[in-house]
């Protein structure tokens, strides 16, 4: 009996004890998190403090603003998406929607020579998916097209896209012949482009039908 009382007492010591290391490791767990959370505050503060002394290169210079926004999203900031707080009043972000419109626009303008800007257009862009699914961008070949209406194109769309790319428009029998399609698959995808706005239809063109693409028009042209 002196032994079975002995080996429970040993027992409930193990337990004991291994309920202390339970309650030590948790406490060392909570301790490290606390302390990371501190450590993420601590680069929060630092990172504002960056932004107050470099503001305006963070606006102007589009290099160093790809820059600025990749140590926000290390840590979890958005200034873009801010609405309040420190962020909105230093770079000027309080009117989500706002904000966007004004990148865009400024972006155009800094692509008219077509060689920059694409950075802030696709983080813009990439911003509009809380509106829903109706701006998307579709790589094409060596740039990309901004998909402004709800939809979905397939990959036939794309192809036939890429295949207009350089002329900005396309015939039935460039398809058939640039990408083997059968007839009735290269009206199908035609038809798609002209219903969704995608195309414009130019019955007068000789020696057949020309499908035009305003998104592959060159800037000069529009301007002009």
């Amino acid at each position: 009996m002196h032994r079975r009382g002995h080996g429970i007492g040993a027992i409930k010591k193990k337990d004991l004890a291994q309920a202390r290391y339970k309650d030590k490791g948790s406490e060392i767990a909570e301790d490290q998190v606390s302390q990371m959370a501190k450590q993420m505050e601590k680069f929060k503060e630092h990172l504002e403090d960056f932004a107050v002394n470099h503001k305006e290169d963070i606006k102007k210079d589009p290099e160093f603003r790809v820059q600025f926004q990749n140590m926000c999203a290390s840590i979890g900031v958005d200034p873009l998406a801010s609405s309040k707080g420190f962020w909105a009043e230093m770079l000027g972000v309080g009117d989500f929607y706002y904000e966007i419109g004004v990148q865009i626009i400024e972006v155009c303008i800094a692509t008219s020579h077509r060689n920059g800007g694409k950075d802030d257009l696709l983080r813009a862009i990439k911003k509009l998916k809380v509106l829903g699914n109706g701006f998307t961008v579709i790589p094409v070949g060596r740039t990309y097209l901004v998909q402004s209406v709800p939809g979905e194109l397939s990959m036939d769309h794309t192809m036939l896209l890429q295949q207009a790319q350089d002329a900005g428009f396309v015939t039935k029998s460039d398809l058939l012949s640039g990408l083997k399609w059968e007839e009735d698959r290269a009206g199908r995808a035609l038809d798609f482009m002209v219903k969704e706005g995608l195309a414009w239809l130019d019955d007068q063109a000789t020696p057949e039908r020309q499908y035009w693409f305003p998104s592959f028009f060159p800037y000069t042209a529009v301007t002009s």
